[in-house]
């Protein structure tokens, strides 16, 4: 790995023995990423969507994960482990939670294969290699990988960049924050190549006690192009160190320790120093693309995701016999409890290819794609130390486990312009999904073989004239369960979940403003969601439950007062239901659960309100100033709409100056300093929450993820 870094460091220093002239081709449609619009949608495409360009997420980056970078786009709601956006985090579209979103990387699917899952901590500083990321709302168009139940996010890193340059970032802030980036553009080399490579770190305490972050990354591409193919090589990788952060605080110490951690805090006297998670994920991808006349073009593209950690726990008093030892005879001493040092791995390789052939003619415009992906993943634990260590073999692995999953997918797009004004969009989506489970750590007996086949269909229409632009849609979405949707023993099976999703949107722009609104109906079958009820091995599992909806508006405008202000906002305004809903609650006075029924409850972590909203002034030239709020209304911790299991409301006002020292047309010097909740508001984006009977008395525990209060970060951007 080391060589490969220094092979594209080489290739980019070395740039002055490459001529720096024109290129030879002048179809400037090659040099964009087909493996790209394969997948998203375009300017007249009829889904809700965003697209931030590379400024604004340069504009945005401070080093926290991607989630806090699309913080202001609309319906997102982020959260974060360590409390300050560094580490892991996460993020809800429209209240679908990352499970629910896709999330591909130049067209190949990110998204944790078992899991389904998106953990950016992975990939730190991803972000600095993006040129541009597209966020579509809702089902959206086919595209690679897990199902999209609330929203995608496609990350675009594959920009052709014909200048060179050389940019470095530097930035610190509160909880001992900081962040280096190293970068390289070649620019245009011997007329047909480029180099791009970066290196980050990021380190950062974190705002609650312990979460501290140690994170690095590299990211290399080295690519070639003349009139009729483009050939291109990435290679990036992200290695992450991060105290175990994700217990939460108990409600009854939030008010007098809301940075509260009991990671560790099985240790007797000092918290365990190393009660972290350790992964270590690298990114292989080849694409080549080819015009093969002024019709038709082409992509294909291999990859392998190879990835390998663990989480390093310190456990008091564990029970020889749960790890499949037998309890230790020591002279007259009987011993059945142990402390130790374990150690859960996970050990995997992703690895497949996606593909398209893409028709444009004057009127239409054909795309035929699809996915071949195969995971094969390792699972195994190992005690590494004990305090009765005779009474546990050296290395011990008390778990070894495997699971493999196939996903086989292909789509055809139609886009047919009908007339001036209407446009028709098609998209047919067929998706097989093959699972192999051998085992889980807490049931290794159980194994779990199957098949999904889905068929989803997509269709809208979309209305222009000028400055205006109107659609209507529908889309299908349909979702395997995940993995720890299994572990629920032979008699539990858990159903596939299915989406009809309905949108209507309106735009319109002026040299001065712009307006968008756009409303939805997502009508759920079979949804999978917490119960509280435990399954065949005593474990908590998601149930599917009939029939839930979501369904809202979402309104978006700027408005540019003067040259020195300009204004502007989005707020969504949702509904988000369960029709019915069975909650279970373990009866620890007569043993076993007890059931409550419950109609028309809100779904859970599904506030009714979210909105972003900034002024922008610009006081004197090259000097910008940002005030940016955020509001996020109650949040409910379950599915039963229990004002006791609630995250409570929030504002949040944020202030960012920028300062530009402009030494050339390529080069220039930018200064950055960000306040973070200047009022200091304590919230909580993020928590859970279960419930029992005992003494004849229901008791509800809620557990929350604070998030910092004001903070601060200051950087300096140099680029040559």
């Amino acid at each position: 790995m080391k060589s490969l870094l220094i092979s594209g460091l080489l290739c980019v220093l070395n740039i002055t023995a490459f001529s720096q002239s024109t290129p030879v081709f002048n179809d400037t449609s090659l040099l964009q990423p087909v493996e790209i619009n394969a997948v998203r949608a375009s300017d007249k495409t009829p889904v809700a969507k965003t697209t931030l360009s590379k400024k604004e997420i340069e504009k945005n980056n401070i080093g926290q994960d991607l989630p806090f970078i699309l913080n202001q786009t609309p319906a997102v709601v982020v959260n974060s482990d360590a409390g300050n956006g560094i580490g892991y985090t996460g993020i809800r579209i429209r209240g679908a939670d990352a499970t629910r979103i896709n999330v591909t990387i130049n067209g190949i699917p990110y998204n944790d294969a078992e899991s389904q899952g998106t953990f950016f901590v992975d990939l730190p500083d991803i972000a600095s290699s993006a040129s541009n990321i597209q966020v579509q709302r809702g089902v959206g168009t086919s595209t690679n990988g897990a199902g999209a139940f609330g929203g995608s996010i496609n990350i675009n890193s594959n920009e052709l960049i014909t200048k060179r340059g050389f940019q470095f970032n530097s930035n610190a802030g509160s909880f001992s924050s900081f962040r280096n980036t190293l970068a390289f553009n070649s620019g245009l080399l011997a007329r047909h190549f480029t180099a791009d490579a970066r290196l980050s770190n990021i380190r950062s305490d974190g705002y609650i006690e312990r979460a501290s972050s140690r994170l690095r990354s590299f990211y290399t591409s080295v690519a070639y192009a003349d009139k009729k193919n483009s050939i291109r090589i990435n290679v990036f990788s992200g290695k992450e160190k991060t105290y175990q952060a994700w217990n939460g605080v108990p409600e009854s110490i939030l008010a007098t320790n809301r940075r509260y951690n009991s990671a560790g805090t099985e240790k007797t006297g000092d918290p365990y120093e190393n009660e972290t998670d350790n992964y270590t994920q690298t990114h292989y991808q080849l694409f080549y693309n080819r015009k093969i006349n002024n019709a038709w073009k082409g992509n294909i593209a291999f990859f392998l995701t190879k990835g390998k950690g663990y989480y390093e726990q310190y456990k008091a008093a564990e029970s020889l016999t749960d790890y499949g030892l037998p309890v230790y005879i020591n002279g007259t001493d009987t011993v059945k409890t142990t402390d130790l040092i374990r150690r859960l791995w996970l050990d995997n390789n992703f690895y497949g290819s996606i593909f398209s052939l893409q028709y444009n003619k004057k009127k239409a415009s054909i795309i035929i794609g699809g996915n071949i992906n195969r995971y094969d993943g390792k699972h195994f634990g190992e005690i590494i130390s004990a305090g009765q260590q005779k009474a546990v073999p050296s290395n011990y692995r008390w778990y070894n486990l495997t699971a493999k999953k196939t996903d086989v997918a292909g789509f055809i797009k139609w886009t047919q312009q009908l007339s001036a004004n209407w446009q028709l969009f098609t998209d047919l989506q067929a998706r097989s999904v093959n699972y192999n489970l051998f085992g889980f750590r807490n049931n290794p007996a159980l194994t779990v073989k199957n098949n999904y086949f889905f068929i989803n269909p997509k269709a809208g229409i979309t209305y222009t004239q000028k400055n205006l632009q109107v659609f209507i849609s529908y889309a299908r979405g349909s979702k395997e369960p995940n993995r720890d949707d299994f572990e629920t023993g032979t008699t539990q099976q858990p159903k596939a979940e299915y989406l009809n999703d309905i949108e209507a949107g309106f735009e319109y722009k002026h040299k001065k403003y712009s307006f968008a609104a756009t409303i939805y109906y997502m009508k759920y079958y079979d949804q999978l969601v917490l119960t509280g009820k435990v399954n065949d091995e005593g474990a908590y599992t998601r149930t599917n439950i009939p029939n839930s909806f979501r369904t809202g508006i979402e309104l978006q405008g700027a408005y540019r007062i003067a040259k020195w202000m300009s204004l502007y906002g989005n707020i969504s305004f949702s509904d988000n239901r369960v029709k019915e809903f069975t909650e279970f609650l373990d009866d620890y006075d007569n043993g076993g659960q007890k059931s409550i029924e419950y109609k028309n409850t809100t779904i859970a972590f599904s506030p009714a309100v979210v909105s972003s909203a900034g002024i922008n002034l610009v006081p004197i030239k090259n000097a910008e100033i940002n005030l940016i709020s955020k509001y996020v209304s109650r949040q409910y911790l379950d599915n039963t709409s229990n004002r006791f299991r609630t995250l409570k409301a929030y504002y949040l006002q944020d202030v960012r100056v920028n300062y530009d020292i402009n030494l050339s047309s390529e080069r220039s010097i930018k200064l950055f300093a960000l306040a973070s909740n200047i009022f200091s508001k304590k919230y909580e984006p993020n928590g859970y929450t279960f419930s029992y009977i005992y003494g004849g008395v229901v008791t509800t525990e809620n557990y929350y993820l604070p998030m910092a209060t004001f903070n601060i970060t200051a950087g300096i951007a140099f680029k040559l």
